[in-house]
């Protein structure tokens, strides 16, 4: 796959977003997966739910745990783009927004390797990117659609603050990526939110060599 296909112009260095980079069969099988495990596998945060797989990263290096076979596909799937300069991704974080729930301007900071990939199941979101300061300028709005991937990383990935915005629906209309979307929205089209799967998966290039089963 080329990646220089699938980037996004008009906006501070590098965003790629790929559509339909899943299969709705796909889609629907990492649903069945994340929603049948036991639930103190799901961490409750005030604005949202999580699953942590392949360790918990820290600055002093992670404690690597086993990734499920059915996480190891789209690992895989990943991978074969070479985007993390020959490393493997070795950590996946599973997010749940229900309609209305967002996350605030963060960045995914220094103990990744600066590049986070995200697959989105099961509903739209928008991805809002600001500029680190006070000032919080917007840079961009990012539509990722359903069974997308969006690869974030260099300046992106380290200079900008991105965020999702605590809201029902979105206006897409001022999106920078529509010309890359498969789907042509209508001027000011709102699109009503469902609740959304996300997939980040990510390479943590510190690691402990005990291991954890």
């Amino acid at each position: 796959m080329d990646l220089s296909n699938f980037r996004i112009l008009g906006v501070p260095a590098t965003i790629y977003y790929i559509p339909n980079f899943i299969t709705l069969e796909e889609e629907d099988c990492i649903l069945k997966h994340v929603y049948s495990v036991p639930k103190p596998k799901w961490t409750c945060l005030s604005n949202r739910r999580l699953q942590d797989y392949g360790g918990v990263p820290h600055e002093k290096g992670m404690i690597p745990e086993k990734i499920p076979d059915w996480l190891q596909e789209y690992i895989e799937k990943i991978a074969n783009l070479n985007i993390f300069d020959g490393k493997k991704p070795n950590h996946v974080l599973v997010n749940e927004y229900l309609p209305g729930q967002g996350i605030m301007a963060h960045t995914d900071g220094p103990l990744f390797f600066p590049t986070v990939t995200t697959i989105s199941c099961g509903s739209h979101t928008v991805l809002e990117f600001v500029e680190n300061n006070e000032k919080r300028d917007k840079i961009c709005d990012l539509l990722l659609e359903r069974c997308s991937l969006i690869i974030v990383k260099d300046d992106m990935y380290t200079n900008y603050l991105h965020s999702i915005r605590e809201v029902d629906s979105d206006n897409v209309s001022g999106c920078a990526n529509l010309n890359n979307c498969t789907t042509k929205y209508l001027l000011n089209e709102q699109l009503k939110r469902g609740t959304r799967v996300s997939l980040t998966i990510r390479h943590v290039p510190k690691v402990l060599k005990i291991k954890l089963f």
